[in-house]
C-alpha cells in the first residue's frame, strides 16, 4: 500500500451497510489503503451538520451520505452538476481545498444496476413508491433511461408533489402523476419501484402487497440489507424481473470510488471478491 485515502458514511442505521468493504476492497486493488467509518450522528450526541463539519476538519477526503440526510447534504454546498442539483439529494461528497463538492451517485447507479440486468428493453410505465434522497435520484435515472409515465406515492404528498414538479422542469414531456394508493398505482405499471426503508433490516414489511404485482414485468428494490427482501420475494414468486439493491449499492459504490480516488476498477474483480466474502447475491 502506498497511499491513505480516509472515507466515511453518514447516516442512521447503518451497523450494516457494506460499503467499508467494498471500498476497502477497491482500495486492495488500487493499491491504498482504505479507512472507512461508519458515522451515526445519534450515537456521536451530534447532528448532521456537526457530524458533516466534523469530517471536513478530520481530514477525510470524501464521504458517503445515506438514509435520512442525502437531501439535507445538497443543501448549503457546491454541486457543479446542474443534474445533481434538479435532483436535490447528494450522496457522496468530496473534500477539497476550495470546500465541499456534491455528487449523486445514486442516480448514476441506478441507471447502470438497470441496465446490467435489462439492457436496452424499455421501462415502461413505472410506480415509485418513496420519493425521498433515494427517489429522486432514481425518478432522474428513470427520465434518463427514457421513462416517460411516472407514477409516484409517498406518505408525504407535499414531498412527492416537490419531485413532480422538478421532475417535470427537467422532462417537459414526462407524464407524472401522484397516487395515495400503491395497489391503485400499480395498475397497467410496468415497472414498480421500492424506494423507501421497508424491509431494511428494522423496517420489515413491503410497501405493496403482493397481489398488485400481478401485470408488471419488474421490480427494483432500493434497500439491500437485507439482500433478500419480501418485496423482491413477492416478486420472484409472481415471476417478475428483479433488479436487487446490491446492485444500486454496487453501481453506486463503484462511481463513488472513481470520485474519491480518481481511479478506476475492474468492476468484475470487486463483484467476485465480494461475492467471495458473502456480500453479493449469487
Amino acid at each position: 500500500m502506498t497511499a491513505t485515502l480516509k472515507l466515511g458514511l453518514i447516516g442512521d442505521n447503518i451497523a450494516r451497510s457494506r460499503s467499508p468493504l467494498l471500498h476497502r476492497l477497491a482500495g486492495e486493488q488500487a493499491g491504498i489503503d482504505v479507512t472507512y467509518d461508519r458515522l451515526v450522528p445519534a450515537d456521536l450526541g451530534q447532528g448532521f451538520a456537526e457530524v458533516f463539519a466534523g469530517c471536513a476538519a478530520a481530514g477525510y477526503r470524501g464521504i458517503n451520505v445515506t438514509y435520512p440526510y442525502k437531501e439535507t447534504a445538497a443543501q448549503g454546498i457546491r454541486v457543479d452538476d446542474p443534474l445533481v442539483r434538479a435532483i436535490g439529494a447528494v450522496n457522496t461528497v468530496i473534500f477539497g481545498a476550495e470546500g465541499p463538492v456534491g455528487h449523486n451517485t445514486d442516480h448514476s447507479g441506478f441507471m447502470a444496476a438497470y441496465r446490467a440486468l435489462r439492457g436496452d428493453r424499455p421501462t415502461g410505465p413505472v410506480l415509485m413508491i418513496g420519493t425521498g434522497g433515494v427517489g429522486r435520484a432514481v425518478a432522474f435515472g428513470l427520465a434518463g433511461l427514457g421513462s416517460r409515465v411516472l407514477r409516484l406515492v409517498d406518505r408525504d404528498p407535499a414531498r412527492a408533489e416537490a419531485l413532480a414538479s422538478a421532475l417535470q422542469a427537467a422532462v417537459p414531456d414526462m407524464e407524472i402523476s401522484i397516487w395515495l394508493s400503491a395497489a391503485k398505482a400499480a395498475e397497467g405499471a410496468a415497472g414498480l419501484i421500492n424506494c423507501t426503508p421497508v424491509g431494511m433490516s428494522g423496517y420489515e414489511g413491503t410497501p405493496l402487497e403482493a397481489a398488485a404485482m400481478d401485470g408488471a414485468e419488474w421490480v427494483f428494490d432500493a434497500v439491500y440489507t437485507p439482500t433478500d427482501t419480501q418485496f423482491l420475494g413477492d416478486a420472484a414468486a409472481a415471476g417478475l424481473s428483479a433488479i436487487p439493491g446490491w446492485e444500486l449499492f454496487f453501481w453506486q459504490g463503484v462511481h463513488a470510488w472513481k470520485l474519491f480516488s480518481g481511479k478506476g476498477l475492474d468492476e468484475t474483480a470487486l463483484r467476485a471478491s465480494l461475492l467471495e466474502k458473502g456480500d453479493a447475491p449469487a
